[in-house]
Order: C-alpha cells, then structure tokens, then sequence
C-alpha cells in the first residue's frame, strides 16, 4: 500500500487570535489556536509512525485487541471524518454507525493526512469550539470534543508504535498536557477512562500498578489501560 507523497502534516492556515470557551476545561487556559495545533503535533506523530508501516504488517496485532493495524489506522482516520460530520451536525448513534466503515482505500497515508486536514479545518471554523455536539459518550463542545480527539490521537500513537516495533516515545509536552488535565478532557461523560464505574466498552482496563518509578508518560499510558 502507497504512501502519499510529501512531508509530515502542517498547519493548514494562519492561527486565530481568539481565545477559546471556558467550559469544562476551563483550567486548561489553552486559546483555540493552541488546542488545535496540540491536535496537529498529535496526528502529525500518529503520522510519523503511520509512514513506518511496512506491507506486511498491516495485519500485525496492536494493544487494541479487536484492531491489527490496518484497522487501529482505519479507526484513527474514519475517527477524524466522524470528528468532522459531529461539527456538521450528525449525531452519537450516525457516528457510532460508521465507526468502523472503512476509510482507506487504497492509499491509507493519504487517506489519514487527508482527514487531518478535514478535521483541522472544521474545528477552526468560527464559533466551533463553543457549538454543543452529539459525541457518542455524551454532549459536549467542540473544545471538548477536540480535547478528546488529541489524547486519542495521541494515545493510538503508541499503540502503531508499539504494534510495528516502532520507537514508543510521545512527545513529552503533550504528555504533560494529557495526563494533567485527562479528568477535565474527560468530564461529564457516560464513560471516561478516569472512572471506577466505568464499563469499559470504549476504554481499556488499567492492569497493575506502573510502579513508583514510571514516568509520565509511562503513568498516563497505564491510566489509558495500556503496559507500557
């Protein structure tokens, strides 16, 4: 399978100078410029690995246990289409429909970098990040909703790596920005991966303890249900 041509996904456009909505994640004091560029770094490192995956590894297992990987990418690029008819006005039960339609093609670089951009741009449009949608889990804003969709991103990243022996490193800033913030991003939701009543049917079960010397990094991916 062809990857597309050209570099690492970019900015599509000038930052906005609007602060974003305080909502739920008030605390976080991150504008809807930063939000949306936190997105980008995050799906321009899912990227990264994605251009790493050799043909046959497509159907390598990952740490999702129902995805190999042609299915952990088809989740992360029909997430971002999803992301984007959500903004447009579909609901929870249409986006949970389609969730695992697919969304390749033959070309599933292309077709990833090409749904970034599609998301970035429909979050980015003024008032969005205020506009109450239909998540799946619950109504939210679009800040949320976007919030949600980083550590996502940000998560799956590990994941691809992991699943084609691909350095497991995330970016320390996003990270911290997760983990700090992780009951926030999750707030008000029917499930969240922070919750004891959690049923886990969309989170994975955090196993053991990551012991007192983990790292952030290793700490969030435990408090995500994943072994580090």
């Amino acid at each position: 399978m062809g990857a597309a041509a050209g570099g690492l996904i970019p900015r599509p456009f000038p930052a906005s100078a609007r602060p974003g909505p305080a909502g739920r994640l008030g605390a976080m004091a991150d504008g809807v410029d930063e939000l949306i560029d936190r997105y980008l770094l995050s799906s321009a490192q899912f990227e990264e690995k994605l251009r790493r995956v050799r043909p046959g590894q497509w159907t390598l297992p990952t740490p999702c246990s129902e995805w190999d990987v042609r299915a952990l990418v088809n989740h992360m690029t029909r997430g971002n289409v999803n992301y984007v008819r959500l903004i447009d006005g579909a609901t929870g039960a249409e986006f949970l429909r389609s969730r695992d339609a697919d969304a390749l093609g033959a070309d599933p670089v292309a077709a990833y970098a090409r749904s970034v951009q599609d998301c970035a741009a429909a979050f980015t449009a003024p008032g969005v990040m205020q506009r109450t949608v239909d998540y799946p889990l619950g109504r939210v804003t679009g800040r949320q909703a976007l919030a949600v969709r980083t550590t996502d991103s940000t998560i799956h990243t590990w994941d691809l790596a992991r699943a084609i022996g691909a350095d497991e490193t995330l970016d320390a800033g996003l990270v911290r920005w997760i983990d700090e913030h992780l009951d926030e991003i999750y707030a008000g939701l029917a499930e969240t991966p922070v919750s004891a009543e959690s049923t886990h049917r969309f989170f994975a079960t955090p196993d053991g303890d990551p012991g007192s010397g983990a790292s952030t990094q290793d700490r969030l991916l435990h408090r995500m249900g994943r072994t580090p």
